[in-house]
């Protein structure tokens, strides 16, 4: 296997970030289904605990490998649109349709943060780190955080199904591999 399959060119992502595209975009969808299961929950629920134990989890997680996507983006090219009939509009859209998905998805992690240290504890994460509070917090952090954070989930969701619904347009309206290119990488040119 050559490495030039792990970067992107300017036809085709590279492994790398393909895997971090399927492997967060699962675990956020994972993660909204399991909070939507959490908020239902009482404290005398068998799975009160560790429901929320597995979301902070995987949320610190995830932070840690937004951190490491959005680092490899910044060092890798970014393939150039496939879609020779978009418009300008379209493109720009497109463009900012993903910055505010890289933003959605780190002030979401952000506000899971701030509510699950609002008491002052630190974050267990799987029993091999812990991640400190702040050492300063505001009145209702928890309760505020907590709206932020519901309404950035849903926000998230919504707009990733709208980035979703416009993958299958590129693929079965325009016929590009918009959609190909993200789902395997291609051979290089």
């Amino acid at each position: 296997m050559s490495n030039n399959i792990f970067k992107n060119t300017e036809s085709s992502y590279g492994l790398i970030a393909i895997i971090f595209h399927w492997l967060m975009a699962v675990a956020i969808f994972s993660l909204f289904g399991l909070g939507l299961y959490m908020v239902e929950l009482t404290y005398y629920d068998a799975w009160y605990k560790g429901s929320l134990d597995l979301h902070k989890n995987i949320g610190m997680t995830l932070f840690v490998a937004l951190m490491l996507r959005v680092f490899w983006r910044v060092v890798n090219v970014t393939p150039k649109n496939v879609d020779q009939s978009a418009s300008k509009l379209e493109v720009k859209s497109a463009h900012y349709a993903h910055v505010a998905l890289y933003a959605l998805m780190a002030i979401l992690m952000i506000s899971g943060y701030l509510i699950s240290t609002a008491d002052g504890r630190a974050i267990d994460i799987f029993g091999l780190l812990s991640i400190p509070a702040l050492p300063i917090s505001i009145n209702n952090q928890e309760d505020i955080a907590g709206n932020i954070h519901e309404i950035l989930a849903w926000t998230l969701v919504l707009l990733s199904a709208g980035h979703a619904l416009a993958a299958l347009k590129h693929h079965f309206i325009n016929k590009n591999n918009t959609l190909v290119r993200m789902l395997k990488v291609l051979p290089r040119k």
